[in-house]
């Protein structure tokens, strides 16, 4: 199972594709990058353009995005989340499945604290992926955790049973099975 991660941004869009397995391995990973004094149209269509190319040239077969949250700068926000609907959309218009995880669910599934630090995780990336060096920039190191935290919560390698999940694991999965019970179960009323 290929994965592709995107951490979503408008000057940097980090992108990171593993195959999953037991370790999971490291395709390919980079940005797109654009001009900040580029006109914003430009921008979106130059990050739209090389999600494609990254969707295209490695089929991948799911799609984790970082779930955009609040922050206190409106304008980095606004980025994030008109690059999460690229992302979300070019995925969806190849019927690739597409997850989003929050950053601290990141930081959980990778190093087993969701406060880590960015450096913790990065490092954690690298031992995960068996790499040689921290993947750069920081934004790719992004995306490739981003992926690995899709493939431990899906379970991607382990048997229906979950039983290559760990605790923390299955535990996750089970809230997750649970909270789309309660959605469908509010969407019938």
């Amino acid at each position: 199972m290929r994965i592709l991660g995107i951490d979503p941004g408008l000057t940097r869009c980090g992108l990171g594709v593993i195959e999953a397995g037991r370790p999971p391995r490291a395709l390919e990973y980079g940005v797109i990058r654009t001009d900040s004094d580029a006109p914003i149209e430009e921008r979106l269509l130059r990050v739209a353009t090389g999600i494609d190319e990254w969707l295209d040239r490695f089929t991948p077969d799911a799609v984790a995005v970082e779930r955009a949250f609040a922050q206190h700068n409106v304008t980095t926000v606004m980025g994030v989340a008109q690059v999460s609907g690229l992302a979300l959309v070019a995925a969806t218009r190849r019927d690739i499945p597409v997850a989003l995880h929050t950053p601290s669910e990141v930081k959980a599934a990778v190093t087993g604290f969701g406060n880590a630090p960015k450096e913790q995780v990065q490092q954690m990336v690298m031992r995960i992926l068996g790499l040689a060096e921290i993947p750069q920039p920081a934004d790719a190191a992004d995306a490739l955790a981003l992926a690995i935290t899709h493939q431990f919560r899906q379970g991607s390698v382990s048997s229906t049973s979950g039983a290559a999940q760990t605790p923390a694991q299955r535990a996750w999965a089970e809230a997750e099975r649970a909270a789309r019970r309660g959605r469908s179960q509010r969407n019938l009323r």
